[in-house]
């Protein structure tokens, strides 16, 4: 593996285990350097590539820092489900429904790009809106980029909020659609079997590493505002 490779590889571990979290200032080329016991450019080129693919952010004179998942939260305006309730002057409740660790099945794999059998954490959950079925959360984690998942508490905090506050992502896919709610999802979200749903899919990465995938089913009736 070519030195600069290497680097690279090291910082993305330390990111994923923490050691580095969003917004925080890391060592610069000079620091990596006499670390690694390479040349300035070495150090410098791996940086230069965490900074293009939108990991880092490098500024003269104030160092090169984790690019912070608010920020790029806050530039498209997508609120979380807690701040979208609570702006309507509803209370925010939260309920887990189960939580299996798994090997991600095919269509996961595919979807995310992921070797066999790798671990991820499946999350069904239910948001409320003072008391009553707001939404419907499916959300599937990488264990390999977010490996402190396997020890998070989401029966008291919901995973949307905890991955904003642990995980960066440098890029996010979103698709839009409707959707006919199962018998199941149907029950959760005290509406009748086959009722149309606003659907979101999203799943969001770190470089090249999928984070997570996550499928939001709203009650019939939800309206979705948002600006760009």
């Amino acid at each position: 593996m070519s030195r600069y490779r290497f680097i690279k590889d090291e910082l993305m571990r330390r990111l994923r285990e923490q050691e580095y979290t969003a917004g925080a200032v890391i060592p610069g080329e000079v620091e990596l350097a006499a670390e690694f016991g390479v040349a300035r450019a070495t150090a410098n080129r791996a940086l230069k590539e965490l900074s293009d693919e939108g990991i880092l952010e490098r500024r003269r004179h104030s160092g090169t820092r984790v690019i912070a998942l608010r920020t790029r939260h806050a530039k498209l305006e997508i609120p979380l489900i807690r701040s979208e309730i609570e702006a309507t002057g509803a209370t925010y409740g939260y309920t887990l429904i189960a939580r299996q660790e798994r090997s991600a099945p095919q269509w996961l794999s595919d979807r995310l790009d992921l070797p066999c059998n790798q671990p991820v954490i499946h999350l069904i959950c239910l948001h409320l809106a003072s008391g009553k079925p707001h939404s419907f959360e499916d959300r599937w984690i990488n264990l390999q980029t977010v490996p402190q998942a396997i020890s998070a508490d989401f029966e008291n905090n919901n995973p949307n909020e905890w991955l904003v506050n642990q995980m960066p992502f440098t890029t996010a896919e979103f698709s839009f659609s409707a959707a006919a709610l199962d018998a199941a999802q149907a029950k959760t979200l005290n509406a009748k079997a086959g009722s149309a749903s606003f659907a979101i899919e999203r799943v969001t990465w770190l470089g090249t590493q999928a984070v997570t995938f996550a499928k939001m089913l709203f009650r019939p009736g939800y309206k979705m505002m948002t600006r760009i």
